[in-house]
């Protein structure tokens, strides 16, 4: 235990400043400028619901088109970045200087520009006039100085950079020079046209992000941030390290519905970090803990600070896809964190906090968890296949009687909750904490869950989009904080209905207003990272970062990669987690596709995507730069740059997950059934832990340095069975390119051909790639030829492509005219490649061995530690 002495002032108000300097603005001026802030943020979030919703539709009035909305969206995050966010540290945080004002109102209009004028500029597309270019100048400008005071300035410097390039393209020196763009061309790309700042990633802020964060804003105020807190520390709190589990379960809880790391950190760490703190972790790694649950928390679907959005946009899935796909990884991640933790506590021989919950034997706890577990796998039964045999029943009916069964349910959950004592927020710095009981606590908000599972069931089985799944469960979210004070006053016998009814629409005003300024930071970033995308389509950056990494990785596949996942992190750096992603898709995830297809490594373009996104989101833990590292160590007092390295070296399995995922594409639950994920899932659980101990150097003692080079060699090789698999037996036979169609018939059907080729690129240059060829249908080599829609020159053992049928599979594939074959495998029959992970649960097995001899000759863990 420790006695820590706080000062329970000075770091609050550095800590609202923080928070409120990144993600709300940290001014908060009085009188009529005031309520015009909070008005007008207000009325940003009623536009967003309203377009969102189907009532333009139903009533014909306020339909605006993709353009029009994002133009009206990026005004109204203009207006708003310059009253809320002052110019400098020393400026008047109470009141709004005239010059604020004037750019607020110079930025809405520029942006609000193609809204205004919307039908002029359709008539001259491509064909700015003087008066276009003039706006849109000044509009460059003014967003830039936006995304200054909003998000620092990293991403307005990065911008300004690619502004410049694609300016002076012809004075830049060697590879670096292209040709130009001339002003106007540039104001045309960047400003008038969907190619730039009012691209697809503006257009996903303004389509779903908005949503979102607006209903994580509703939920927190609504009290669901308390709830899930104290629903962590009650279930948690009383093992080993207990608060530092808890931590990471509470933030991987927020997480789920904050698009912000940092106030991620703050929003938990407030409480979390002096629990941590009070067991015997010290400051810098009490708010490590912090920092990697937090961080965590932006891969954790279903928002992922946005980038689940956008990914839909940019790799061309559906949502549902990109988050089969994330959450494997993300799951395994968070259960390794946990782990982390508790060898730290096993390290230190730290306790827990003492338990409130009556003691219960553990068949008994056993049995409670299961039943329950039984329930809730029943009760999901029943609503999915009562509702699938109710719809063609009650017809048009169904969303009225699916709406009343979740009131009657919702009103039922108040009435359970109404027989336990009320949550409170707790002081985590008094010098007695009680945990809360678990079952008291649970059942107390149990209906903050219902509009996250209107969320899912909207977006997972009734497939609609994220948008309309997001504004039907800000309605439910809405319904409730309207109504579950007064209905929970009811049912506990103090009802004063006005007065309850008001509190319920002051919360709700106060959950649209922090909802819209949560969005004045996202809004601005998407806008300001897409002068990036504009920049990389206009002046093909993008391959001249590709041509750079291969110069220095010399060709080197593991290399290609640690570059890219290094520039990335560098990329990243003081971004918040929405413009990260945009800038690394559009800089690095090109690299990776590009120079890994000629260097033999073809992988889906979302396990590219997630790679670079990982590494993007390092950067919020990552000295010296590591904005979530600070905020925790605000909270801790502890040292930013110690908190900042130790968050990292927590963070490892987090870095490591990528390379894993690029080369076995199982993690991302590709091309994996339903049995087999269950096995991927289980396997790559143990693996993580055991890649933890391995770098943690415990496991149950203290490590010798061979045994966590074994502990590491087997999670590799969990992880990676097909590596020492490739070893044992090559799972290609080389095919001369002549017998290439003869090879279409030997392979089976679904299975694939990798073909190397030779020839010139779009830009008339040599090249040599990869192309996976999936086998068509067919009887002989003629049919499945004709289907690939390709036919072959052969010339003694050497094969050209003589004729791409246009529209074919061979053309999609990227086969062109006068290619050369240069090599065909095609893939044999060999030994399923989990077989290594006999081999590896055997050497982890002597590892328990050796370490359970050690641990027996020792007086206790303790000691050993």
């Amino acid at each position: 235990m420790t006695n820590e002495k706080t000062n329970p002032h000075k770091p609050e108000v550095d800590l609202e400043d923080m928070v409120a300097s990144s993600d709300t603005g940290a001014r908060k001026p009085l009188g009529a400028p005031g309520k015009l802030l909070v008005g007008i943020a207000a009325a940003w979030s009623l536009f967003q619901l309203w377009i969102a919703s189907p009532l333009p539709f139903l009533f014909r009035f306020g339909v605006f088109n993709a353009t029009e909305a994002r133009s009206i969206h990026l005004a109204f995050a203009m207006f708003l970045a310059f009253m809320a966010y002052p110019a400098l540290k020393r400026s008047p945080r109470d009141r709004i200087p005239i010059q604020d004002w004037v750019l607020a109102l110079v930025g809405a209009f520029c942006a609000a520009y193609l809204f205004l004028f919307y039908a002029e500029l359709a008539e001259r597309p491509g064909s700015p006039i003087l008066q276009d270019v003039i706006v849109g100048v000044v509009g460059i400008v003014v967003l830039l100085e936006a995304t200054r005071r909003a998000l620092g300035p990293p991403l307005a410097i990065v911008a300004s950079l690619f502004i410049i390039y694609s300016l002076f393209g012809p004075y830049m020196p060697g590879i670096l020079a292209h040709r130009g763009v001339s002003l106007y061309g540039l104001i045309n790309h960047q400003w008038l046209s969907t190619q730039g700042v009012f691209g697809i990633a503006l257009g996903v802020s303004t389509s779903f992000v908005f949503l979102f964060v607006l209903f994580g804003a509703l939920l927190d105020k609504a009290g669901a941030g308390n709830y899930f807190i104290k629903v962590a520390f009650s279930l948690l709190g009383h093992y080993k390290g207990g608060p530092a589990k808890a931590a990471v379960v509470a933030s991987g809880m927020t997480g789920l519905i904050s698009g912000s790391s940092i106030a991620n950190t703050v929003t938990t760490g407030t409480f979390t970090i002096p629990m941590m703190k009070r067991v015997g972790f010290s400051a810098e790694k009490a708010g490590a803990v912090e920092v990697s649950s937090s961080v965590n928390g932006q891969i954790m679907p279903p928002v992922m600070g946005a980038a689940a959005f956008l990914m839909v946009e940019y790799v061309g899935i559906s949502y549902v896809e990109v988050i089969k796909h994330a959450f494997l990884p993300a799951l395994i991640s968070y259960i390794a964190l946990i782990y982390i933790v508790h060898l730290e506590a096993l390290k230190a021989d730290l306790k827990g906090l003492p338990s409130s919950n009556p003691v219960r034997p553990f068949l008994n706890k056993v049995i409670g968890f299961l039943t329950g577990l039984i329930l809730l796998m029943a009760l999901s039964f029943a609503v999915y296949y009562g509702l699938g045999w109710l719809k063609p029943v009650l017809g048009d009916a169904t969303p009225w009687v699916v709406a009343v069964v979740l009131a009657v349910v919702y009103v039922g959950l108040l009435k359970l909750g109404s027989f336990y004592p009320e949550l409170e927020l707790d002081d985590p710095t008094s010098q007695v904490v009680t945990l809360p009981q678990t079952r008291p606590t649970v059942m107390v908000g149990l209906h903050y869950i219902l509009p996250v599972i209107v969320l899912v069931w909207c977006l997972m089985v009734e497939r609609l989009s994220p948008g309309l799944s997001a504004f039907w469960a800000t309605v439910f979210m809405i319904f409730i904080m309207v109504t579950q004070r007064p209905i929970t006053a009811f049912f506990r016998g103090r009802s004063r209905l006005a007065a309850d009814i008001k509190e319920g629409f002051l919360d709700l005003w106060d959950g649209l207003v922090a909802g819209a300024r949560n969005m004045i930071g996202i809004g601005i970033a998407t806008a300001t990272a897409g002068i990036v995308v504009g920049a990389v389509s206009q002046t093909g950056v993008g391959l001249v970062l590709a041509d750079v990494v291969e110069i220095l990785a010399m060709g080197n596949l593991m290399l290609i990669l640690l570059l890219t996942a290094v520039l990335s992190l560098i990329l990243g750096m003081g971004l918040p987690t929405t413009a990260n992603y945009i800038v690394v898709s559009a800089l690095m995830a090109p690299v990776i596709v590009l120079l890994g297809q000629q260097n033999g490594l073809i992988v889906p373009l979302i396990a590219v995507h997630l790679f670079v996104f990982y590494f993007g989101i390092m950067a919020d833990v990552t000295p010296p730069v590591g904005l979530a590292s600070f905020a925790a160590a605000a909270v801790s007092g502890g040292d930013p740059l110690r908190t900042g390295f130790q968050a990292f070296y927590y963070s490892l399995r987090t870095a490591a997950l990528p390379f894993l995922f690029i080369f076995n594409t199982d993690l991302l639950l590709i091309d994996v059934g339903w049995l087999q994920g269950v096995v991927i899932f289980i396997i790559s659980t143990i693996a993580m832990l055991i890649f933890a101990a391995g770098t943690q150097g415990y496991f149950l003692v203290r490590n010798r340095w061979y045994e966590s080079v074994l502990l590491l060699l087997v999670a590799f090789t969990l992880f990676r069975p097909g590596y020492w698999m490739d070893r044992i037996h090559d799972p290609y036979e080389s095919i001369p390119p002549a017998e290439f169609a003869q090879a279409l018939v030997a392979v089976d059907d679904g299975s694939q051909l990798r073909v190397q080729i030779s020839g010139e690129d779009a830009f008339g240059d040599s090249m040599t790639t990869y192309i996976l060829v999936p086998v068509p249908r067919g009887d002989t080599a003629e049919e499945r030829m004709e289907r690939l829609g390709m036919e072959l020159w052969v010339e003694g053992d050497e094969a050209t492509v003589d004729l791409v049928e246009f529209g074919s599979l061979a053309a999609d594939l990227g086969f062109d005219f006068d290619q050369q074959i240069i090599e065909v495998m095609a893939p044999v029959d060999r030994w399923a490649k989990e077989w290594m992970w006999i081999p590896g649960f055997l050497v982890f097995g002597l590892v328990v061995l050796l370490q359970r001899r050690r641990r027996q000759q020792q007086p206790s863990t303790a000691h050993a530690a």
